[in-house]
């Protein structure tokens, strides 16, 4: 394929664009723009958990008028809905979107050498699916009877009759749509991203040459592949019972004394569905940050990745394992004990290659010369988030402890932080450090460091106490605590709590202005700006079709020879770094 192509107009190149590249730029932008609106419901909500009775112009600014009360509070029903599509948003089309979304369509061609994805229309109409869902999300909030309030889970019998509350008429029809075409997005782009890796290697790249991000978000495709569609059958299966008048999830319903004709189905099932895709979700997000994360965390501290071929196993073994342990979101669900055991054991092992990764990361980093640029800190920030909320994941994957923090902050602050904080900051550090491959310019640093210490401050500020008012039992998703004198003392932390969220909020507004002045009045990107092996820096900087003019680079060496030296302690080629097109030395052994 030449670089030589017919003129593009201004709609096939930026809008239904078959390059890769203006893909990965259309799904970060539209994963930031729906960003934006699921942190404002975070920080809505939490106004409302730690002020209760306090009417504020911001929520009288955002929510219409008929989700206030006569004094300006936002009505119980309400605040459900913000909860539920805050989750919605964040877990699906900001972070699934932010993370595989952009960069296996940025990385995927350029780390393999490949010129484009194995098939460009369906990279386009993966992300034009994924627009329309984004789209139909938030048309869902400006229904008349309100949006889906049923929690992201969206549990039955809540989500599975249209008359039990508000929010599960229309809302909850346009959130069982959104949903149906984001799966149907994701299992496109994962299949495209599978057959690209797989067959369009260049010369010289094999599976054990591959960066580690290429692993990780290989095997992210292939956990989408097999969890994605059960998802979509347990969607498909609700709205037979919403419309059709099936019974998969209902039996013995009554609504208001009236009895319905309902019989023999289960809400369980439906957990059993939902969790078999909710849990492998968690790594469907958390792999692609981890996989950026060893590329970052490598080549800023000048040193080869320790213990690449450990860190290939324990993605895969994380991908096993995270298909084998859905059980123990059911814990109290009325399962037997003895398969409560058997769920207890796979979720705890999986604690193994999860050390591994962060062991890894901690020796890699050790004795290195790092380098402490905004991508370099998001990347420790990630490492410390992981683990902080894997220790809080042993104690609810075992059965007898979890039954005391079910459903309270406890379980909020641990997925908050090994998934939402930690995935965000993978985000954040590869957005810093392929920006200059985005889009030729780089990103303010001072601006970056403020972006990253408010925001690692205020995360922790956020969710560390949550761990303390969750032991102490405070429920999640309630609208308010007042009528409980029990927990009358807690409610200053809340309102610490939402204050560190504020800040962190306003933290996000100094990365969007960065973002996008950067676009502008950047500075301009050398070739290699941080000095890396990875194929995507041999590309020119002005993006030409196909990626790289001429013929397509040959691989001879794995992705991080850095700081080799020969036997008189000398850089072998004068150079701290050695890109994987240079060929061996003679006597020269590969790592």
């Amino acid at each position: 394929m030449s670089e030589h192509h017919h003129k593009e107009t201004f709609v096939t190149k930026y809008i239904f664009s078959l390059d890769h590249k203006m893909i990965s730029k259309q799904f970060l932008v539209t994963g930031m723009i729906m960003g934006v609106i699921g942190v404002l419901m975070s920080l809505l909500f939490r106004l409302q958990i730690a002020w209760p009775e306090q009417s504020f112009s911001i929520i009288e600014a955002f929510l219409p008028e008929r989700f206030q009360s006569e004094t300006g509070v936002m009505k119980p029903d309400i605040y459900l809905a913000l909860v539920t599509i805050h989750g919605t948003i964040m877990v699906f089309f900001v972070l699934t979107a932010g993370l595989s979304g952009t960069f296996s369509n940025l990385l995927i061609p350029l780390q393999i050498g490949a010129r484009d994805m194995a098939s460009g229309f369906m990279n386009c109409l993966s992300f034009w699916l994924f627009f329309i869902s984004s789209v139909i999300m938030v048309v869902s909030l400006f229904v008349q009877a309100g949006p889906a309030s049923a929690g992201w889970t969206i549990y039955p019998p809540l989500s599975a009759l249209p008359q039990a509350i508000p929010g599960s008429g229309t809302g909850m029809t346009l959130w069982l749509v959104s949903m149906a075409i984001f799966i149907a997005q994701s299992l496109i782009g994962s299949l495209n991203y599978i057959v690209t890796i797989l067959n369009l290697r260049t010369k010289g790249m094999t599976m054990t040459r591959l960066p580690l991000t290429m692993w990780a978000l290989f095997i992210t495709a292939i956990i989408g592949v097999v969890s994605f569609p059960v998802l979509f059958s347990a969607a498909l299966l609700l709205i037979f019972d919403r419309s059709f008048g099936t019974s998969f999830y209902l039996s013995d319903i009554f609504i208001g004394g009236e009895v319905l004709n309902y019989q023999g189905g289960s809400p369980v099932l439906f957990e059993h569905l939902f969790w078999f895709l909710g849990h492998p979700e968690v790594y469907i997000v958390l792999l692609p940050a981890l996989g950026l994360t060893s590329e970052i965390i490598s080549t800023n501290s000048r040193k080869p990745i320790f213990g690449y071929r450990a860190m290939i196993g324990s993605i895969m073994a994380i991908a096993f394992l995270s298909t084998i342990v859905w059980g123990h979101h059911m814990f109290i669900s009325g399962m037997n004990p003895f398969l409560g055991s058997v769920f207890t054991f796979t979720t705890l092992l999986i604690a193994i290659p999860s050390a591994v990764k962060a062991f890894n990361y901690i020796t890699t980093l050790w004795k290195g010369n790092l380098q402490f640029n905004p991508a370099m800190l998001f990347s420790i920030g990630l490492v410390s988030t992981f683990i902080t909320g894997g220790l809080t994941g042993i104690v609810l994957g075992d059965s007898a402890l979890d039954i005391n923090v079910h459903d309270t902050y406890f379980v909020v602050a641990h997925f908050h932080l090994v998934m939402g904080v930690s995935a965000i900051y993978g985000m954040y550090a590869g957005i810093y450090h392929w920006f200059p491959k985005m889009y030729g310019r780089m990103m303010n640093k001072t601006l970056g460091y403020v972006h990253f210490w408010i925001t690692a401050i205020a995360a922790y500020g956020v969710f560390f106490p949550m761990h303390f008012i969750g032991l102490a039992g405070l429920p999640r998703r309630y609208y308010t605590n007042t009528n409980f004198p029990l927990f009358d003392d807690l409610a200053n932390v809340n309102q610490v709590m939402t204050i560190f969220a504020l800040i962190g909020g306003v933290a996000q507004i100094v990365f969007l202005v960065n973002f996008f002045m950067s676009i502008y009045k950047g500075k301009v990107a050398s070739q290699n700006p941080w000095r890396s092996n990875t194929l995507e820096w041999t590309t020119p900087v002005e993006h030409v079709h196909g990626n790289w003019p001429g013929e397509i680079p040959e691989v001879f060496r794995w992705p991080y020879d850095y700081s080799k030296v020969d036997e008189n302690g000398e850089y072998i080629f004068g150079e701290d770094y050695i890109m994987q097109t240079v060929p061996l030395k003679a006597g020269e052994e590969e790592s």
